[in-house]
């Protein structure tokens, strides 16, 4: 949106907007984004009854056994490794309709336009590595790059150094700003 910016790098970038209105792995259909939407409208209704808002809930107190991306986010979130008391992911997660306007939003619908640098990052076994590899087929111009992490996951990228890929993404600042 701004041309401004000459280069960009997403660590495990996350299209939210898409896991909104499509669900994990693009299962939701329409009938199931109608549904969301009249439970969502009807959260909102209750919400201005009782004057707050209703949480969505964070992470079980208790970590899961499966699926493994729940258990990686469990293992930064709930653990002093990414715990903090304002967090939303550590503690009782986001309004339940915060979520509401992705649902019509799609971020990315006009990536192929960027024309300044962009690097995306992602790990391997990311349960969210397929945002990114659909994100980077959109992208146009030969200042694009997409760096898959062997063997890391979502969470690695958020603070393993030995999974962060920090001289790359040194060398590609370096390269185009």
């Amino acid at each position: 949106m701004d041309t401004r910016v000459k280069a960009t790098v997403a660590s495990t970038m996350y299209d939210m907007s898409r896991v909104t209105a499509n669900g994990y792995f693009d299962q939701m259909d329409a009938e199931g984004r109608f549904k969301l939407r009249q439970q969502l409208n009807a959260q909102r209704t209750e919400d201005y009854r009782n004057g707050s808002y209703a949480l969505a809930g964070g992470l079980p107190d208790v970590r899961p056994a499966e699926p493994q991306f729940l258990v990686d986010y469990y293992d930064y979130y709930k653990t002093p490794r990414g715990y903090h008391k304002r967090s939303l992911n550590s503690n009782g997660g986001w309004n339940v309709t915060s979520a509401l306007s992705f649902l019509n939003m799609p971020l990315l619908a006009y990536a192929s336009e960027i024309r300044s640098a962009v690097l995306l990052v992602h790990g391997e076994k990311a349960h969210s590595r397929y945002f990114s590899e659909d994100a980077f087929k959109k992208l146009t111009g030969g200042n694009k790059e997409l760096m898959i992490i062997p063997g890391a996951s979502h969470t690695d990228l958020y603070d393993r150094p030995e999974t962060i890929p920090f001289d790359t993404i040194e060398a590609f600042f370096k390269k185009n700003l």
